[in-house]
């Protein structure tokens, strides 16, 4: 059977996920080297996805590969404390601004999950403030609201998931990213229920306006509640210290994943240690114990891969080059935009980039909303068709260490022919 048929017998949909692809276009991946992915049928692609950007130094890096080799043979999980998860640790506390202690998790949806469990212990409230449009994970939480279509008025919640609970929805409050007053009115109204503000720092590829991080670290800091950062695509792809270092905001506590593994599964929740603190097991029976316990949590395997991918990340240089490529791409669709006389607005930072196309400067998902996202979903699938690999649904382009000069300028080529085409 033809291996894409195939796919579509065996997964909804032909992925696993949020790559809705039509059939024709669907393809089976056979390896990738570098910023480049190669499908089972020999045809090359840019790959702008990098696993959701996970492979923040392209595929099959040879210091991310050999330190993966090594360690397989030394044993694959433990569930407990090892060598590489112990060096991980270390680092990251030395890294990120917030961490003082660190409890490792499988993935970036425990860590998200597990912070907000310790959020509503430690603070003994229920209700959790986030930002419409925003992911934070596929639990309940995570995805409420995420791609609204009623746009409600604020702060009621829509779910973006059939079969979630409804009493999560009743805890939950929406209010709109780069909107200090919308916020500040929320939290004056619900201040004494609300455990946490969770956010994305850099929401999917919308910066933070000028004093909003700030605004929301002050808010919660006077009314006793948590901040919690989703780093989880920002950390180690702004900065080393992720975003809380780059835009000078602490939280409470933040989640990381996706690029700390160099493509390999993993997540932290980093934080105070008076709140981590919470899940040690002689609390049990305490009114604030929070329970915690993940199989692969800090697997030794992950653990390596992470180590190898920090190493290289800490070069000297390696940031200014993300940033460098970022800007790149972005600027070079700015001009593409001008010159063709499209509507457009090009958002994100460091080695992301989005566009969306619309005369309205975006600052939120609601102004996002507004733009033509029939031309968007035909401008990436031309670009799938052309060799440009990246997910469908167009929320942003991740790039690597790996991706050349010539891999943008040959992204920009192919983009201008695709937008004079549709345009």
């Amino acid at each position: 059977m033809n291996p894409v048929d195939l796919s579509f017998k065996l997964f909804p949909g032909g992925s696993f996920g949020e790559f809705n692809l039509p059939k024709d276009l669907s393809t089976v991946i056979s390896h990738g080297k570098g910023s480049k992915l190669y499908d089972v049928f020999g045809k090359e692609f840019i790959d702008c996805s990098l696993s959701w950007g996970s492979v923040i130094l392209g595929h099959a890096h040879p210091a991310v590969t050999e330190a993966v080799r090594e360690q397989i043979g030394k044993g694959s999980s433990f569930s407990y404390v090892n060598e590489p998860a112990l060096e991980l640790a270390q680092e990251l506390v030395k890294a990120i601004p917030c961490a003082e202690k660190i409890r490792f998790a499988a993935s970036g949806t425990e860590a998200t999950f597990y912070a907000l469990r310790f959020a509503k212990a430690y603070t003994g409230r229920s209700k959790v403030l986030k930002f419409e449009g925003a992911y934070h994970g596929a639990h309940d939480v995570g995805i409420m609201s995420l791609f609204p279509q009623k746009l409600l008025p604020f702060p009621t919640p829509e779910p973006t998931s059939a079969g979630t609970s409804k009493k999560i929805q009743e805890e939950v409050l929406i209010a709109p990213y780069n909107d200090l007053k919308t916020t500040h009115r929320i939290v004056d109204q619900y201040g004494e229920e609300i455990a946490c503000v969770i956010m994305e720092p850099l929401q999917r590829c919308t910066p933070p306006v000028k004093g909003f991080l700030e605004g929301i670290r002050k808010m919660t800091q006077e009314r006793g509640i948590l901040l919690i950062f989703d780093e989880v695509v920002t950390g180690f792809r702004l900065a080393y210290g992720g975003a809380q270092e780059y835009y000078g905001v602490t939280p409470d506590l933040a989640a990381f994943g996706k690029a700390m593994g160099g493509g390999y599964p993993i997540g932290a929740i980093c934080g105070r240690a008076d709140i981590l603190d919470l899940c040690t097991e002689s609390n049990l029976g305490k009114e604030r114990y929070v329970w915690f316990a993940s199989t692969l949590a800090g697997n030794p395997v992950s653990a390596a891969a992470s180590l190898a991918t920090l190493k290289e990340l800490r070069k000297q240089g390696t940031y200014k080059r993300l940033h460098a490529i970022g800007k790149k791409l972005r600027n070079g669709f700015k001009v593409l935009l001008k010159e063709l006389g499209i509507f457009g607005q090009v958002l994100g930072d460091g080695p992301l980039c989005q566009v969306l196309f619309t005369e309205k400067p975006v600052v939120d998902y609601r102004t996002a909303f507004g733009a033509d996202r029939e031309k968007a979903r035909k401008f990436v699938m031309e670009l799938f068709k052309n060799g440009i690999f990246l997910n469908p649904m167009g929320t942003k382009l991740y790039l690597s260490l790996a991706h050349s000069d010539e891999d943008i300028e040959k992204m920009l080529t192919i983009s201008r022919k695709i937008l004079q085409k549709i345009f």
